[in-house]
């Protein structure tokens, strides 16, 4: 109980240093919206920070991360709705 308690607070910690290093690359209507996005969406917000950090890390962002930025970001890790038609025959 007590090594999964441990684990726990390693992942946290590792998120936090990736959020720090990530947020200094984005404006702040950026960071509001991730923000807004980890309450409602925890996982794809982590993913999004994730993205970011090994953006700036392969030299791919020379700027800081506008919101309309972000927004294209989070389109890109959001999987595309597979619709379907129904048809009478």
């Amino acid at each position: 109980m007590q090594k999964q308690m441990q684990e726990q607070q390693k992942v946290q910690q590792q998120i936090e240093q990736l959020e720090l290093l990530a947020k200094q690359h984005m404006t702040p209507e950026a960071v509001s919206r991730y923000g807004n996005l980890k309450v409602a969406h925890t996982e794809k917000a982590i993913q999004s920070i994730v993205m970011i950090v090994q953006l700036v890390q392969q030299g791919k962002i020379h700027e800081k991360i506008t919101d309309d930025m972000y927004k294209n970001i989070l389109l890109n890790i959001t999987p595309e709705k597979k619709g379907f038609k129904i048809t009478r025959k």
